[in-house]
């Protein structure tokens, strides 16, 4: 039977790890009549044949070699076909191709079709040259310099800035060293994304610091990051940033008393399911979100700051003078300044969970890193001068919402637009975190320290849904504490334990790594700081007031091995059965795939 066209290939949900189960299979062809292949090299199955399925087919043919079943098979239009797997695991493609057909009629119905519709041989062969060529299924290389900027942009610029403010001055005691504090932590975050600059350029993997933690000391720390960044710090800082914009969006609504909790808790949640279906549904989608609210962000830190300036070009600078009257001399304290003014920078090292999907990440990432963080910086000193302008450290203090209390100030009759734009800027700030969460989890999947479904890419989008999903269902159910600023400590404890071990795992690799290949190379001296700073940050709050919280952050982390040592070291089998029909199941509900390997 000649062949007209060249063999093309049709990708369906991979069937994962089938024993001795009847596997029913739907197949949906353009093509009225579809000859397939079976061949079972490299794992990989086809059918072939030119007629009905049989019930049963006979044992198979050792693997590598190609399995004949007794009777052909035809896959039309829309049928079903049902086989039996009895001893291998095989990842299931369709090949089809056109054929010459010995029947007339089928032959006959074919030329009247063309009549009908008016096509030509010529109009058919156009079209399959202008037919586009099948993606591989992983995740694409779909962002680049300016969204990487606006990813970093936009995740820093969240509800820090606009909440965090009244915490850092009142652990700092003074305007002076509060703006110090501002401008030292743009500093740090600054040097630290230098050094990752130098990671992710050296270590070309999606994931931040789990795949240099991998790299350098191996899986048990690695794991203990994806452990507890995936299962509480990635959703519970999406929780807080949605709080945020819960709370800023329902002010309005309630002038005369603050929103009511309930209210507060639904539009949470509702914003996350919103921000997960946007995410699940486009890479380019979420990019385009993201770049849309950044914009949004700076325009609001731009009308603040030249509101502050004309401020004090008009001389109101007493709130300014003797700005270190009052100043706090505790050795914690200063420690928990630190704490919330970096929550407001969080997020500098947040390109570094896609680089896989980063356009020319050898030149993209740092360039990135060069451009958004000192851009921050000096948009979050200025913001701050500008507050102190307007509001005395008092009235500061007990404003709710410092950035809403400026703009009623400043703004009147033209207020309104502060909090619409600030919730604008939380948003963005919440996908850009649900983006690169989703990530993280997807790669640890992929080593197998997480469930393997979290692993898989949507079939249709070249998303990882099942992450993505994953991460948001936590951060709903992180919405139900409400204190934000216990969150914020609690959070900051453990992620900057291991921002310091990831700065150390830079030093490590200098010296056993020598043959990477290091585009971007810091000095020596600039991870060893982030060390010890990071040190100072987890070890002050803890020796100035031992509260519990930080003893439960320890043994949340440490537990990570009670699953550790049974379910990823030694692959237990009870384990792996009972997650694979419920594997089975999410892949066809969901329909995603194992990413393939692309060289």
């Amino acid at each position: 039977m000649p062949v007209k066209q060249p063999w093309e290939t049709l990708r369906i949900p991979d069937l994962y790890q089938y024993k001795q189960h009847w596997i029913d299979w739907t197949v949906s062809t353009r093509c009225q009549y579809t000859p397939v292949k079976l061949d079972s090299s490299s794992q990989c199955l086809c059918l072939t044949g030119l007629s009905r399925l049989p019930s049963r087919w006979g044992p198979p043919r050792p693997a590598n070699r190609l399995w004949e079943p007794p009777t052909p098979i035809c896959i039309r239009h829309s049928c079903s076909a049902s086989f039996n797997l009895d001893q291998y695991h095989f990842r299931i493609q369709i090949t089809h191709r056109q054929t010459e057909m010995d029947d007339d009629s089928l032959k006959k119905e074919k030329k009247k079709k063309e009549s009908q519709n008016g096509s030509t041989s010529h109009r058919v062969d156009s079209q399959a040259k202008d037919q586009k060529p099948v993606k591989a299924t992983v995740l694409q290389k779909d962002v680049g310099l300016v969204s990487g900027i606006c990813l970093i942009v936009g995740t820093m610029i969240g509800s820090g800035i606009f909440i965090s403010p009244t915490s850092v001055l009142l652990h700092s005691g003074a305007v002076g060293p509060c703006l110090l504090i501002w401008t030292a932590c743009g500093v740090l975050a600054t040097l630290g994304a230098l050094c990752y600059a130098e990671l992710g350029t050296m270590i070309t993997k999606s994931g931040g610091e789990y795949s240099y933690l991998m790299e350098s000391f191996g899986p048990i720390p690695a794991y203990l990051f994806s452990w507890t960044t995936v299962m509480v710090l990635k959703p519970s800082s999406l929780a807080i940033i949605t709080m945020s914009f819960a709370k800023y969006a329902s002010t309005p609504f309630y002038p005369d008393c603050p929103p009511p909790v309930l209210v507060t808790k639904c539009l949470a949640a509702a914003a996350i399911l919103l921000i997960v279906t946007a995410n699940c549904l486009s890479v380019k989608l979420a990019s385009y979100m993201q770049n849309f609210f950044t914009a949004a962000k700076l325009f609001i830190i731009v009308v603040i700051v030249g509101a502050g300036v004309v401020l004090l070009a008009q001389g109101k600078t007493q709130n300014l003078s003797d700005a270190f009257d009052g100043a706090s001399q505790s050795f914690g304290a200063i420690g928990l300044a630190f704490y919330n003014g970096l929550w407001a920078y969080d997020g500098w090292n947040q390109l570094n969970f896609i680089t896989e999907e980063l356009k020319n990440p050898f030149r993209n990432l740092p360039l990135a890193i060069v451009i958004g963080i000192p851009l921050v910086s000096v948009c979050y000193v200025l913001v701050n001068v500008a507050y102190f302008t307007v509001m005395t450290p008092n009235e500061l203090l007990l404003s709710p919402a410092v950035a809403v209390t400026f703009g009623d100030r400043v703004l009147y009759p033209l207020s309104w637009i502060v909090p619409l734009f600030v919730v604008f800027s939380t948003f963005g700030a919440a996908n850009g975190s649900c983006f690169t969460a989703g990530r993280l989890a997807y790669v640890s999947g992929r080593e197998g320290h997480m469930v393997k479904i979290l692993s898989y890419i949507s079939l249709r989008r070249y998303t990882p849904a099942p992450a993505i999903i994953f991460n948001g269902l936590l951060a709903i159910f992180y919405i139900m504490p409400a204190d934000i600023n216990t969150l914020i400590n609690y959070f900051s404890f453990a992620q900057w334990g291991f921002y310091g071990l990831t700065a150390l795992s830079l030093i490590v690799m200098r010296y056993t790594k020598k043959e990477l290949h290091r585009p971007v190379k810091v000095p020596i001296v600039i991870p060893g700081l982030m060390v010890l700073v990071s040190c100072y940050l987890v070890l002050a709050p803890i020796i100035d007031k031992p509260d519990l919280e930080y003893l439960y952050c320890a043994v949340f982390i440490i537990s990570g091995l009670l699953l550790y040592f049974p379910f990823v070291h030694l692959k237990v089998q009870w384990a792996r059965k009972l997650m694979r029909p419920l594997t089975m199941h999410l892949q066809l509900l969901m329909e995603v795939v194992p990413p393939e390997k692309n060289e």
